[in-house]
Parts: structure tokens; sequence; C-alpha cells
């Protein structure tokens, strides 16, 4: 094993870890969302949601089977956690977005960081 694959596995272990409870999260928030009785004013959110839980769970497939693509997909999925991560931000009375926002901010860095490793 080179240098660089020992120096990215634990990066890769973390980012596995974080899109996992990242996806976790997002599909709770968003079934939480629809469930809210003022969803349409939460469409965004769940919209948001989903997209960032779709993600994450490509992201995993990607980086399980160790695709070429996985660090370029990785940068696309921190920009998706960021943008949820925002719009959860805005429901802070809601707990179900408080814990989103937590896991996509953590999912966002982690991703960042295997978007750039060599």
């Amino acid at each position: 094993m080179s240098t660089a694959t020992q120096t990215r596995k634990p990066l890769l272990e973390t980012c596995i870890q974080q899109c996992f409870d990242c996806l976790r999260e997002c599909e709770s928030c968003g079934d939480a969302c629809l469930s809210h009785d003022k969803a349409q004013m939460m469409t965004l959110c769940i919209k948001l949601c989903r997209d960032c839980a779709d993600l994450c769970s490509l992201c995993l497939q990607f980086m399980f089977r160790n695709s070429e693509f996985h660090a370029h997909l990785c940068g696309v999925c921190a920009e998706a956690c960021d943008r949820c991560a925002t719009e959860c931000e805005k429901h802070d009375h809601d707990e179900n977005c408080k814990k989103c926002a937590a896991a996509c901010r953590r999912c966002a860095e982690s991703c960042r960081q295997m978007a750039t490793a060599k």
C-alpha cells in the first residue's frame, strides 16, 4: 500500500461515516418536515434534505467501490450539505432540523477534505 493510500484511508473511513450519518439525519428531517403542520413552509428544507441524502448515498457507493470519481462527487456532496445545513439552521426551533444541520456541517467538512486529498 502506498503512503498516499495509507494517508487517505482514515479520511475515507471518516467520510464514509459522516456521509452515512448525514444520510440518516437528512432522511429523518425530511420525513419530519413532511409531517409538520406547516409543511408548505418547509418545502425548500424537504427538497434540500432529499437532495443531500441522495448525494450522500451516491458518495457512499462510489467510496465503497473505490471509484475514480468519488473525490469529485464528494465536492458536489459538500456543496449540497452546506446548502441543506443553511436551510435547516433557519428552522432552529425544530430539533430534527438542528440535528440535520449539524450532521450536514460535519459531512460537508469531511467531503471537502476527501475532495482535495491527493
